[in-house]
């Protein structure tokens, strides 16, 4: 089967008591402590099965300096598998733009 365990999930598994939040999977380490690298709107997405650490991560990534209107919740820390999933997609995308700085944005 694929897509039934994340690397999220085996850390909060293996640590129970550990505050597991997933976050800044679909971006580069530049653009997750300087949003304003990329031009226009861009998200950040984030999982974990405690809420009171994924407000802390969330203070965080506004402290980076992402508006709290990008910040999407995905819920528990099997949302991960998806974050994680990213990754085949990103390089992709990074091989044909010629760049690391990019990110997407959730349109509604």
């Amino acid at each position: 089967m694929v897509n039934d365990d994340s690397l999220g999930e085996q850390i909060q598994r293996e640590f129970p008591a550990a505050r597991v939040v997933k976050a800044l999977n679909t971006m580069n380490c530049q653009v997750m402590v300087d949003p304003a690298r990329v031009p226009g709107d861009h998200d950040v997405l984030l999982a974990g099965d405690d809420e009171a650490a994924k407000r802390e991560v969330t203070g965080l990534l506004e402290g980076f300096g992402w508006p709290a209107s990008a910040i999407h919740d995905l819920g528990g820390i099997g949302s991960a598998r998806g974050l994680e999933s990213y990754l085949p997609l990103w390089l992709s995308l990074m091989g044909a733009l010629g760049t690391g700085d990019f990110n997407i944005h959730v349109v509604r």
